[in-house]
């Protein structure tokens, strides 16, 4: 019971996690714009994400705009959508195999040994997208902080941390954690008796004279 508990709770975060990945994927503020430097200008703020760039003003209003070509992207933005699409993809094919090993479920037969090799196995497959994401994540990180401490980049052009990127890692640890508990569901091996089991027939308690 407490297993199938534990199965539960890994699936549920890991659930969370994937949804959290989907929003941080989706989101534009990556990275936004620093304040530094003597002339600071609060008026318009300046979001860039994997998909789109957005202009936010001071009254509210938010302009975006799509990337137009792939091509004129920069190799980093590049592999970490790439990284996160198949981060994505990973972990929702971890919760598709997850769920047919579960307890609670009714798919994968009712062998049980089996049911929780196949939820081990989805535990894997969530960590390897898990991984994929954290790695994109922590990438992007870098090239924003290599960026900002670079003297030959200007000002108006430094960036700092934006709230999806700390979305995308929360999904993640959310996808290490659940899959960690998923993985952990590895079936007992069956005990063997210390001693070996006679096939004779018990004696009787009563003697013949």
């Amino acid at each position: 019971m407490a297993n199938s508990g534990l199965q539960i709770l890994g699936f549920a975060l890991s659930l969370l996690g994937l949804v959290a990945l989907v929003i941080g994927t989706i989101l534009p503020q990556w990275k936004m714009s620093a304040y530094v430097g003597d002339n600071i200008i609060t008026a318009i703020a300046m979001y860039q994400g994997l998909w789109m760039s957005c202009a936010s003003q001071s009254t509210g209003q938010i302009q975006c705009k799509v990337y137009d070509s792939i091509l004129q992207l920069d190799g980093a933005l590049q592999a970490t959508r790439a990284l996160m699409i198949v981060g994505i993809l990973v972990t929702l094919a971890g919760l598709g195999t997850a769920c047919m090993g579960m307890k609670c479920t009714n798919c994968g037969g009712d062998d049980k040994t089996r049911k929780s090799r196949i939820a081990m196995a989805g535990g894997v497959i969530l960590l390897i997208g898990s991984l994929c994401a954290i790695i994109a994540c922590s990438w992007f990180a870098h090239n924003i902080i290599k960026d900002f401490y670079n003297p030959f980049t200007p000002v108006n052009t430094k960036y700092e941390f934006g709230s999806a990127i700390f979305i995308a890692w929360a999904g993640s640890f959310l996808d290490v954690v659940g899959g960690g508990m998923l993985a952990a569901s590895c079936p007992r091996g069956k005990t063997t008796p210390k001693y070996p089991i006679s096939n004779r027939p018990p004696s009787s308690s009563k003697e013949y004279v």
